[in-house]
């Protein structure tokens, strides 16, 4: 962008040049969520050296009302507004997996760090059925008090998850609250809601965990979920099967299961085949599935490997510690809120999909014996 022509008679200065410039950001004539010229362009505009723009910037960024980052820019961030922007979190999952609660409590955290005013109703309970029904009273509270934004993870595991999520965006949208949707869209892959979304790259998720297995020696991959999960289930999915056929591997539907980890009859048609590797949607599926396994005389190690998703704190304290996909939760917080404050800043802003990245933690469950 180009900021007003600050010359004033005779030579410009680092105080001439900080006091136009806090007196634009602050008159609103420069918009929070624009960037700030190059430190070098300003420099040149105004013949100064490039340390007094950056001392500048500096002091604009101490006083907090500019961010600098590093390979990005200098953003403008002061708001103007006497209203603190008050958030609304709708995560129903967080009394079921720790990647929620994690989300949650950092969440928690910023609002207790000045950066929101938060509400959340504690929609935290493990039976699925109880969350889907406090979901609708959670939005009503919401939209009757006012809230700036929300931000909503997809209610899963439920017969009529995708009615009741796209029932509840529908509501919050008619009642112009903008929403960011953590962790998974509310419509099947490869569609997309026209909703902001932050999540995994699931796609690269599956991949590194199908390829993890080949590379463990195994010849049978398989995967395994549960009934109504996420949408992003699918595209792990589509991961396992993209690195699994790169290696010249079978990988079909005859390779997926869905259903109850904790049925011997529906573990038992799952082929322990050669060296068969079973990818898990989650940490929880996949200590069902290997309690399953067990009670059927399978040894993991031996006869099969097994891994899951969200590297869940009881992973590594399994009988056989559980290689898992460790998730970003912290980043996929922080990365929410900046999205939602763009949105509620600017309605018209261009629909943003963030996919960070984990890391695969490697355990015995991947690792065959010698």
């Amino acid at each position: 962008m180009v900021v007003k022509d600050i010359s004033m008679e005779g030579k410009n200065t680092y105080l001439s040049i900080y006091t136009s410039l806090k007196q634009q950001i602050l008159d609103k004539s420069i918009l929070s969520g624009h960037m700030l010229p190059p430190e070098n362009d300003l420099a040149l505009q105004y013949s100064v050296s490039r340390p007094t723009i950056t001392k500048v910037y500096n002091k604009l960024q101490d006083e907090g009302l500019v961010r600098k980052r590093k390979g990005y820019g200098t953003e403008v961030t002061y708001l103007n507004d006497t209203k603190r922007v008050l958030v609304g979190l709708l995560l129903p999952g967080a009394g079921e997996s720790e990647i929620f609660a994690l989300i949650n409590d950092k969440l928690l955290e910023m609002s207790g760090e000045g950066k929101f005013d938060c509400m959340w109703e504690g929609a935290t309970a493990s039976n699925a059925k109880i969350r889907s029904d406090f979901l609708d009273s959670c939005v009503n509270d919401y939209i009757r008090k006012g809230v700036d934004g929300i931000l909503f993870s997809p209610l899963e595991r439920v017969n009529d998850a995708d009615t009741i999520n796209r029932e509840i965006c529908r509501k919050i949208d008619d009642a112009g609250i903008p929403v960011v949707l953590i962790d998974r869209d509310i419509v099947d892959f490869p569609s997309r809601s026209k909703f902001d979304l932050v999540c995994i790259d699931n796609f690269n998720a599956g991949y590194v965990m199908g390829e993890h297995l080949v590379r463990q020696g195994c010849e049978n991959i398989c995967f395994f979920y549960r009934e109504h999960s996420a949408y992003s289930v699918q595209q792990r999915i589509f991961g396992v099967r993209a690195a699994v056929q790169e290696h010249g591997l079978v990988f079909g539907d005859a390779n997926i299961f869905c259903g109850d980890p904790g049925n011997p009859d529906l573990v038992k048609t799952i082929p322990i085949t050669g060296r068969t590797g079973v990818v898990c949607a989650n940490d929880s599926t996949a200590a069902l599935l290997m309690s399953s396994f067990d009670e059927l005389g399978k040894t993991i190690g031996k006869d099969l490997l097994i891994c899951g998703y969200d590297d869940m704190k009881y992973a590594k304290h399994l009988k056989c510690p559980l290689t898992s996909y460790w998730q970003p939760c912290e980043s996929i917080a922080v990365t929410g809120v900046e999205l939602l404050l763009r949105r509620i800043k600017n309605r018209n802003a261009v629909n943003v999909t963030a996919t960070l990245t984990g890391k695969l933690i490697s355990r015995e469950s991947t690792v065959f014996f010698k």
